[in-house]
């Protein structure tokens, strides 16, 4: 593509960009695995024209063609798509890239929920974009709901101490304003890194040790579990007592409706402890 080209585009969509600012969005980029989650449960899946990758929920969505990665995406590829919304990722994807879609012009929504009820908001945003206000309403509100009765039903559970291993090597763990701290917190668990300086600290072997946790839960991935051997630390609660459970890392790190599933995970696993 020349750059005559490259100007030609972005000067159209300046143009345009006021007029159809309010017509529904019929080519989408999504630039996350959970806004095209997102996309698909309201209803507005097949107007997805490229993703990035990971981007693997529904089944159909391992059909998007893929322009980049949490290395970056492709600009150029961007152009050529010609979408009438671009969906990015505030804390996903690379700022210089954000700046960049913006300065030509694209329509951009940032899909960036920091809490669980964010993603009824964000279902709805996207429904209002979209023009599928109607289904992404009962998805808000079924998601609303479910999380209410998951709140409702933990919050007289007698606490249990939990450490989450993000991951192995080197060992990370959650704290107060991460997400998983978020899910912690509605299955009634005492997370014993919650106070740590950063939201994703790296903690040693030995302070995991000393926390003596009741509950270790790992992400599924292959790398996170046999990254750790838990067995040669007996002295944990956790291990002497056998409750080690490994969790699917996509219903507990992704903000989608499916989050509602890893709360359940995560619950059932801290209940086994009770």
């Amino acid at each position: 593509m020349n750059i005559l080209y490259k100007l030609f585009v972005a000067l159209s969509l300046f143009i345009s960009g006021s007029v159809f600012a309010a017509e529904p969005a019929k080519r989408i980029v999504a630039l996350s695995p959970h806004s095209v989650e997102m996309l698909y449960a309201i209803g507005a899946g097949e107007s997805i024209v490229a993703t990035t990758d990971h981007a693997d929920f529904p089944e159909a969505a391992l059909a998007i063609p893929r322009i980049g990665g949490y290395y970056g995406v492709q600009i150029e590829r961007i152009l050529e798509l010609e979408p009438d919304l671009v969906v990015v990722w505030g804390s996903g994807n690379k700022a210089e890239d954000i700046t960049r879609i913006k300065e030509l012009g694209f329509r951009v929504f940032d899909s960036n929920p920091s809490t669980l009820e964010a993603v009824a908001d964000e279902l709805e945003s996207l429904g209002e974009l979209t023009g599928h206000q109607v289904q992404a309403a009962k998805v808000a509100d079924d998601y609303r709901r479910q999380l209410k009765q998951l709140r409702s039903d933990n919050a007289a559970k007698p606490e249990v101490s939990v450490f989450y291993q993000l991951w192995s090597t080197p060992l990370m763990t959650v704290a107060k304003n991460s997400w998983i701290q978020q899910i912690i917190a509605v299955c009634h668990g005492d997370n014993v890194f919650i106070d740590a300086a950063s939201d994703y600290p790296q903690v040693s072997l030995e302070t995991v040790v000393l926390q003596e946790p009741e509950v270790i839960l790992q992400s599924q991935d292959e790398g996170n579990i046999i990254g750790v051997d838990w067995s040669e630390w007996a002295e944990i609660p956790a291990v002497k007592n056998e409750h080690i459970y490994q969790l699917n890392a996509d219903l507990l790190h992704r903000a989608a409706p499916r989050a509602l599933f890893g709360i359940e995970a995560l619950c059932d696993a801290l209940d086994k402890a009770r």
